[in-house]
């Protein structure tokens, strides 16, 4: 997570961009230090860019434990975190 964290404070977007969904939302493997199976086998981490200075923090999973997300789950997040 600190490299990701590093890459985010420099200013960089690593990770896809999801497409489907009207905000600017990454996703980007992380590896789990804790196994030997790399990025791939790692967690997902899936921010939303809000502005030049704002990122939140939307999910993080394990691949493990999780496939995928889909697009109306992030939207259901999004709204929930605007509502606050």
């Amino acid at each position: 997570m600190q490299e990701l964290l590093e890459q985010l404070k420099q200013g960089s977007t690593p990770g896809d961009k999801i497409q489907g969904i009207a905000y600017t939302v990454y996703k980007v493997r992380v590896k789990n230090s804790d196994i030997m199976k790399g990025k791939s086998g790692g967690y997902r981490v899936i921010y939303y860019v809000q502005s030049d200075s704002g990122i939140t923090l939307l999910t993080m999973y394990s691949k493990s434990d999780q496939t995928n997300i889909s697009t109306d789950t992030l939207r259901r997040i999004i709204g929930n975190h605007s509502a606050q």
